[in-house]
């Protein structure tokens, strides 16, 4: 079968810098419902339309592609009295506003917390390289709720 829209694909993957060091070692197969539900960056998508189980891609990414780029305004000093005592550098955290951001604390100083709303990855291009592994179609169900459901899906 090949890979179109509302199909379920199962993809073995690594992800690299530009220089080649490993990002994520993809230990857990990625499984995603394809056809612009969100699952995976749109690029990605893109090049694997088409393919069925077996073959390989490699695709490379720009920031634009994958977590955007950095945004400096993102960095946020605090006042070190809105934390508790046990913070440690690299947490993360949301801060309960509408933004479901993801803040990661990259400094901390007597009275002030630094912390960065930027993706990790955010501003880097990245190497997705992949094999398909399994690709087959979605029930009306995945399709109704936009993912995928059972082993590596959502569970209710």
């Amino acid at each position: 079968m090949q890979i179109a829209r509302n199909s379920v694909v199962t993809l073995k993957y690594t992800v690299k810098d530009p220089d080649g060091n490993l990002i994520d070692a993809g230990n857990t197969p990625l499984v995603y419902l394809h056809g612009g539900y969100g699952g995976i960056f749109d690029r990605i998508e893109e090049v694997i339309q088409g393919k069925v189980a077996g073959d390989s891609v490699e695709v490379k990414l720009q920031p634009e592609d994958a977590f955007g780029e950095y945004d400096a305004e993102l960095i946020i000093i605090e006042p070190r009295n809105l934390f508790p005592d046990n913070i440690e550098m690299g947490t993360q955290f949301e801060r309960g506003d509408e933004d479901e951001r993801l803040y990661t604390i990259t400094d901390i100083t007597e009275d002030k917390v630094v912390v960065d709303g930027n993706h990790p990855l955010a501003g880097m291009a990245l190497i997705f390289s992949c094999t398909v592994a399994d690709v087959r179609a979605a029930t009306t169900e995945e399709i109704s709720h936009g993912h995928v459901h059972g082993a590596h899906g959502h569970h209710h």
